[in-house]
């Protein structure tokens, strides 16, 4: 395997910050580099998620990461993660790191007692959504999604 999964330190966040402002702008969002490590250390200070890594076995670079925030399912009364960011950097992309890191976040949800991990992800990403099929996740045809931004009352 090209890279080593291992859960995030304090040391990590620049690398992190830095992975996550891509993956910020993957989904359209402007670069803010300010903006992603004020996130990313919010939530590493606070524990309010998971980060897990993968580092290059070679370079021992951060090639990519993802992010579990721990939610319930009320239907099961039970914990589980929302697996809301996955993110391999460019250069690292079609080595399987992705993939070692959906493996390693099962393992954590297993380990920290969650029933299931959730995810979304843009109905144009194909490419993510065969890998995560791949991987026996399954999508939802059921249920439909809906957000609403919190700016205006009602």
């Amino acid at each position: 395997m090209p890279a080593h999964i291992r859960p995030a330190t304090a040391s990590d966040l620049p690398v992190v910050s830095q992975l996550f402002d891509q993956y910020r702008q993957f989904y359209n969002q402007a670069s803010d580099l300010a903006l992603a490590q004020h996130f990313m250390a919010e939530r590493f200070d606070r524990s309010e998620s998971v980060v897990l890594v993968a580092q290059s076995s070679e370079t021992h670079m951060l090639t990519g990461f993802c992010q579990l925030y721990p939610s319930f399912c009320s239907v099961a009364a039970a914990p589980i993660y929302t697996l809301y960011d996955l993110f391999v950097a460019p250069q690292a992309r079609r080595m399987g790191i992705a993939r070692a890191l959906l493996l390693a976040a099962e393992l954590r949800a297993k380990a920290d007692g969650k029933v299931r991990m959730d995810l979304t992800t843009a109905k144009t990403n194909l490419q993510a959504q065969a890998l995560y099929e791949s991987l026996h996740w399954v999508r939802d045809d059921v249920f439909l999604a809906y957000s609403r931004a919190i700016t205006q009352p009602i």
